[in-house]
């Protein structure tokens, strides 16, 4: 299975998205094994929308392009897509991203990875390319040179420092010519930033801006002119960020493009020891940003494929620690807003991953008690929810066509938890009985042992329908029985449950949370046909 790889958005101010925060980033690998291909969206940081981080359910979606359908495999595996570009813009919605999946021909099935939600570049950057589409970009033009008043002319920038990342933008050329006019802006604009810096070395915003023109170049490069290495650019773009932050710890947008800019550096050098360390560096630059700025579903999402990136290479005995952080991620961000389809798929990749690894070698690697056929269900309720919500995305329909037999149909979960007597949630604690619990589209159905099916309107049941719920959340009720137990609010009243283990109480959460969120966006019809065929 892939992972879905949006590249995150580069955050500005209030918007936590990628450099423009990227929607589809650079392909994290599965946990199964090296990916025959990343699936990348290559959208232009300065040009594209990205994901809002808006936890309304009601926020609107918009549906990506379809992608390339991978070739069809003979035995499922899960598969990671590269990332090809990163993601501009404030728009809320996540999902305008492209997904350009260049996988090689897989000789088994495979599960696609999205790409990584891109970075957004800052207002400064889009204000300044909007300004060159309407003047004379002239590189002997007056207006090429624009200095910001000085903060420290004691501590000038030396021009070399300077000139390394110009020689490289300058000697970028383009095949046609809508290439070599956004060549010619981005090289005016470094122009600029750069005689910024000169006149006044601690302009932290000049200096974060520069390092998004010098990656939004690496996106330009073309492999088949003699441009320099996109590495190079990339590498150059890093250090602008890197003194960017110095001057700015708080800069947390800068942190995001900049951990964006490794990760595509990583995927460039393949899976060596380089790549290894330069994956970990990712990793430390998402956390800060999320540490700097939360409520970020996009940079959590980003970080979990980074860490989902770096099992692939690690050495066995680290890659359970790290697949469970990835997990732990993806909910994250899932919890921030439910409908945040890209994650959702992610996360049912690792899962996939996950089980694919159990079944090889028989020994659970989550909390050492959830099989590998639970795997593969749970695996399979994220990547039917990821359909529901954008049924005319083609990764997500290739994915379901893989796994939708996992599913324990005609329901999306079956399971068991304790609850008390119907209409009783004060019962005493031994009243309250473990039971088996169905969950479909229409509600979630309490099924006793001495019945094979359960009457609709049978009050000697638990029947909560999910279009009277209110919230489902955790709680911490002392006055509850022991164990990790959860509350679904109704229009009419409470039911208070409890699960068999925390694994178990957060896959039953994020199940209900996700038909609630697809029956809200008005897409139970496609659920219904996915589990009752």
């Amino acid at each position: 299975m892939s992972t879905n790889h949006d590249r995150s958005e580069s955050q500005n101010g209030d918007n936590p998205d990628p450099k423009s925060p990227p929607p589809e980033d650079a392909a994290i690998q599965s946990t199964d094994g090296p990916s025959p291909g990343n699936n990348v969206d290559h959208h232009s940081k300065l040009d594209q929308i990205i994901p809002s981080n808006d936890t309304d359910m009601d926020s609107t979606d918009v549906d990506p392009e379809p992608e390339p359908e991978p070739e069809p495999p003979k035995e499922p595996t899960l598969t990671v897509l590269p990332k090809d570009q990163i993601i501009a813009s404030n728009d809320a919605d996540m999902d305008s991203t492209n997904v350009d999946p260049e996988p090689e021909p897989p000789k088994e099935p495979t599960l696609t990875v999205l790409p990584k939600d891109e970075a957004k570049p800052s207002v400064a950057m889009r204000e300044l390319l909007g300004e060159l589409k309407n003047v004379d970009v002239n590189e002997d033009s007056p207006s090429a040179a624009v200095a910001t008043p000085s903060r420290s002319q004691d501590n000038k920038q030396p021009k070399g420092r300077n000139s390394a990342a110009m020689a490289l933008i300058n000697s970028i050329s383009s095949s046609d010519e809508e290439g070599r006019t956004r060549q010619r802006m981005l090289k005016f604009a470094a122009k600029r930033y750069a005689s910024a810096i000169e006149s006044n070395p601690d302009d932290y915003d000049a200096l974060y801006n520069w390092a998004l023109v010098l990656q939004e170049s690496a996106d330009n490069v073309n492999a088949d002119t003699n441009s320099p290495s996109k590495d190079a650019l990339l590498e150059e773009a890093c250090k602008k960020y890197a003194e960017a932050t110095n001057l700015n710890p708080a800069l947390h947008d800068a942190y995001y493009n900049w951990a964006i800019a490794i990760s595509d550096r990583a995927k460039l050098h393949g899976r060596t020891k380089e790549a290894e360390e330069l994956w970990k560096q990712a990793t430390k630059n998402y956390e800060i940003a999320v540490k700097l700025n939360w409520n970020s579903p996009q940079a959590l999402n980003n970080w979990g494929l980074a860490l989902q990136e770096l099992s692939a290479i690690v050495p066995a005995r680290e890659k359970q620690t790290i697949v469970r952080s990835a997990i732990s991620k993806f909910r994250a961000a899932i919890q921030l807003q439910f409908d945040f389809h890209r994650a959702i798929y992610n996360l049912g990749t690792v899962l996939y991953g996950l089980a694919e690894d159990t079944s090889r070698t028989g020994v659970p690697v989550v909390g050492n008690e959830i099989p590998f056929n639970e795997l593969y269900s749970q695996s399979a309720i994220y990547i039917a929810a990821a359909h529901a919500l954008k049924p005319n995305y083609s990764v997500y329909s290739s994915a379901l066509k893989l796994v939708r037999t996992m599913l324990p149909l005609p329901y999306l979960k079956v399971g068991y938890l304790t609850s008390p007597p119907v209409g009783n949630p004060v019962a005493p604690h031994c009243d309250w009985k473990r039971s088996k619990f169905v969950l479909n589209h229409e509600a979630l159905q309490q099924i006793h042992d001495d019945q094979q099916k359960q009457i609709s309107g049978d009050r000697t049941s638990i029947r909560v329908e999910i279009l009277n719920i209110v919230s489902v959340k955790e709680c911490s009720d002392l006055t509850l029985p022991l164990g990790p137990s959860f509350s679904i609010d109704t229009i009419h009243e409470p039911f208070f449950l409890i699960a068999d283990s925390r694994e178990y109480m957060d896959t039953w959460l994020d199940a209900i949370r996700l038909v609630y969120t697809i029956f809200a966006r008005g897409k139970t019809d496609v659920l219904a046909g996915i589990i009752t065929g």
